[in-house]
């Protein structure tokens, strides 16, 4: 089992400082959650909470992923970087392609981006793209990346993305895996259909598990089953290394979490959070480090 650090709600200025410690202890990778802006008022409930409302408070730090994947590659040796999630279709394909290509060749292959397809229309409206058409988009623009990435002179001509032959550079010395996020079945199905892993939201680990058996039915339905698959999970119901065992057993590769909480409760001190990335590393990863 790997284990990535959540830097969700977290004080950017911390990151630099949390970055390294993690690269030296154990922790696999590091994720990076996204929003561009935080409306004062939504017109779109957000979708996993029981009453529509955000889990976090007003002012909490969003730093832009790829610019603090590229920062934080450059002060780390190991450490990968990947997303609970990307809000891939919010943004263009060509200047999303870019700044993952650049990141990959900063960070000597050390990325895994992990694409959701979002859910606040309102972050979709500010940033001039279509909501209702974001999924099929969506594919489509992994398709464009894909191509770009390869570094060779390219064309396309997709419903929504049309290009004539052109070259993107640098391009990335090795495959970019791609994740994918949402716990939706056309989400789920995406990941079987495109993905190289499954990121799931805070979840029980019943629910992880049977979306896992899902996800896998539907790669060997798409003749996808023979390759390597990852599924990054958060559950909310395991904390220790038996329950972090019985979700490897059923497919998981990868626990996402957030330490700090666990041994200091709320609290936002630098010198707290370094404590439990080490105490976690201690505790839990090297039981469950193969």
């Amino acid at each position: 089992m790997k284990f990535v650090l959540s830097t969700s709600f977290s004080t950017v200025a911390h990151l630099t400082e949390l970055a390294p410690v993690a690269d030296t202890h154990g922790w696999h990778a590091m994720s990076f959650s996204d929003h561009v802006v935080n409306p004062e008022t939504i017109r779109t409930p957000y979708p996993y909470t029981e009453d529509g409302s955000r889990r976090w408070q007003p002012f909490t730090d969003w730093p832009d992923p790829w610019v603090m994947i590229g920062a934080l590659a450059a002060i780390t040796t190991r450490l990968r970087f990947t997303n609970n999630v990307f809000v891939l279709p919010m943004r263009n394909p060509y200047l999303v392609a870019k700044a993952i290509s650049t990141a990959s060749i900063i960070s000597n292959n050390r990325i895994t981006p992990a694409f959701g397809v979002g859910w606040s229309k309102d972050e979709f409206e500010l940033m001039q793209q279509d909501f209702h058409t974001r999924g099929k988009r969506a594919d489509e623009m992994i398709d464009v990346m894909k191509l770009l990435w390869s570094g060779e002179m390219v064309s396309y001509e997709g419903k929504y993305y049309q290009f004539e032959p052109m070259e993107m550079n640098p391009a990335p010395t090795a495959p970019v895996p791609i994740w994918i996020g949402g716990i939706s079945d056309p989400a789920m199905r995406r990941a079987a259909r495109v993905g190289d892993g499954w990121v799931s939201d805070l979840q029980p680990s019943d629910e992880i598990l049977e979306s896992v058996a899902r996800i896998q039915a539907w790669r060997k339905e798409y003749g996808r089953d023979h390759l390597p698959f990852e599924v990054m999970a958060t559950p909310s119901d395991a904390w220790d290394a038996d329950g972090y065992k019985r979700l490897e057993d059923g497919g998981v590769t990868h626990i996402m979490t957030m330490p700090w909480p666990f041994y200091h409760g709320a609290s936002d001190a630098l010198e707290h959070k370094i404590d439990a990335i080490k105490r976690f590393s201690d505790d839990i990863i090297s039981q469950c480090s193969d």
